[in-house]
């Protein structure tokens, strides 16, 4: 009687507890599981490349970092989806490298401070955000929409700068070459062409595809060098600290600590977001568990040549594209990122794609992040409120990096590396107009001055005589109470339609772009 109890509970603790918990077999999940990792392989060593070439490393010092991250991104994603005690959300979130800290990155090793700067910034600000895990809830209500959508589209647009570098082929200050613009925009086509196919997977992986096939084209017209490739060893561990110990500057960690909060604002909404996919049951200990996995996965990256992890909001979409909610699927692309990791000709691959074929690509993949912010702004509410103003000097101050880099140069460095951010600096004024306007409200007029406030509107008499109750707009047209059309006519036009509906000539709506159209060729 015991045994059967034993067995029976056994089997109870193997089913699964939530439809994340469902297990596949080892072919299917492998298999989507290397589908997660191609989604974003594109995504996650872009930011090594970035960083790696604006510090000026030789490419075999590059593909050390993309070799590390693509490790650290691994472990980071095994962490969240499989747990630990107090870490890990366990549900299908793919970890890698945060773009949100290229922009304070690069501020870093413009002022000097060089990647071991980089790396002490980001163990200090991540071991904060480890402390501020467990009750970030209190501290999110200072990141609405409107300070995270300044935020991200700021990011894309301080990148696109580098994007334009590389197809430009300047990085390396000389001037821009006709070949180079050629095989960036053949790259970019490539990219919007693969973006327009149907097939799903094809349209996911088009950045990935335009790296390879762009540098095909690079190939033939013999703008490739992988001679250095498969010098290395052929399974390596990366070198733990390889770039040299860390240093500690405080204004790199101010500005990592504003990366850090921004990350954890994304990784917050990511976790909703997959919960309400999968179906999932989301508490706020499962939410503080996933902020610390990120965090304690963000603290030890340094010390293996890694940055900042976040969770990839790209394999979220996937997830819902799919339907397959696995957590053990994403486990496997976590396993598959390790494996690519120890394999140093990956990384030395990648370090070999010509410029202008990354430029290309990231004209999409930078402005993809720009358009995110776009979208997350587009919940914000500017009517009779100041959100416009917030808005509008945050992305001012976010720009002026963008557009006169040399702007800050003789302020002292502490402050070139925060405002010499476009993230940093969008981030700290975004943060405090929103307190001042939207949280701290003494002092702020009912109706806000003209810039705020929203246009005033007004339309003819005649025009409310027309309508009948339940009319509305939608996407520009105007139906009525039941969904149907309302045509829109010209004034001059009005008599003559109205007796063509009297007389029977025209009995839809569809009718009458037609008759309109006509009259028009006549006249």
């Amino acid at each position: 009687m015991t045994s059967t109890k034993l067995l029976r509970g056994r089997r109870e603790l193997q089913r699964p507890r939530g439809p994340e918990d469902e297990r596949l077999p080892l072919g299917r999940t492998t298999a989507f599981g290397a589908q997660h990792v191609l989604t974003m392989y594109g995504a996650i060593v872009a930011v090594p490349l970035i960083i790696g070439q604006a510090a000026g490393l030789a490419p075999e010092r590059i593909a050390l970092l993309i070799s590390s991250c693509l490790l650290m991104g691994g472990l980071a994603t095994c962490l969240q989806s499989l747990g630990l005690p107090l870490l890990g959300s366990k549900l299908p979130l793919v970890q890698g490298v945060s773009f949100a800290g290229v922009a304070p990155m690069l501020a870093i090793l413009a002022g000097d401070g060089g990647i071991s700067a980089i790396m002490g910034a980001v163990i200090v600000s991540s071991a904060a955000g480890l402390l501020l895990a467990g009750g970030f809830s209190r501290v999110i209500r200072f990141f609405p929409p409107v300070v995270t959508g300044t935020m991200i589209t700021v990011i894309g647009i301080s990148l696109l700068p580098v994007a334009i570098n590389w197809s430009a082929g300047t990085t390396d200050g000389s001037p821009p070459s006709n070949r180079a613009i050629a095989l960036a925009g053949i790259t970019l086509l490539i990219v919007l062409l693969l973006s327009k196919v149907g097939i799903g997977i094809v349209s996911r992986l088009s950045i990935l595809l335009s790296f390879v096939l762009g540098t095909g084209v690079a190939a033939l017209l013999g703008m490739t060098d992988f001679s250095r490739v498969g010098d290395g060893a052929l399974i390596s561990f990366p070198t733990p600290l390889a770039f040299g110990p860390p240093t500690f500057e405080v204004a790199a960690i101010i500005s990592m600590l504003i990366v850090v909060l921004v990350t954890m604002t994304e990784t917050t909404a990511d976790i909703l977001a997959v919960g309400e996919i999968t179906g999932a049951t989301i508490t706020s200990k499962r939410v503080a568990n996933g902020l610390r996995a990120d965090m304690a996965s963000s603290m030890v990256a340094p010390f293996f040549n890694s940055f900042t992890q976040t969770a990839f909001a790209a394999n979220v979409g996937l997830v819902a594209v799919t339907g397959v909610r696995s957590r053990f699927v994403v486990a496997a692309a976590g396993f598959i990122m390790i494996g690519l990791g120890l394999l140093p000709v990956v990384g030395e691959v990648v370090a070999a794609i010509p410029e202008p074929v990354l430029g290309g690509a990231s004209i999409v993949l930078f402005g993809t992040v720009a358009s995110s912010g776009v979208r997350t702004l587009s919940k914000v509410d500017f009517g009779n409120s100041m959100n416009l103003v917030i808005v509008a000097v945050a992305f001012a101050f976010g720009l002026i990096p963008v557009a006169a880099p040399d702007f800050y140069q003789g302020f002292p460095s502490w402050i070139q590396t925060i405002l010499g951010s476009g993230i940093s600096a969008a981030a700290v004024v975004a943060i405090v107009l929103n307190l001042l306007f939207n949280s701290f409200t003494a002092g702020t007029p009912e109706n806000p001055n003209n810039l705020g406030a929203s246009p005033v509107r007004v339309i003819p008499t005649a025009a409310l005589q027309m309508l009948r109750e339940g009319d509305r707009m939608v996407n520009g047209k105007m139906v009525d109470s039941e969904g149907n059309e309302v045509a829109a006519v010209p004034e001059h036009h009005m008599d003559d339609i109205r007796e063509l509906i009297d007389t029977g000539e025209i009995t839809h709506t569809g009718q009458i772009p037609k008759v309109l159209a006509a009259k028009g060729e006549r006249e």
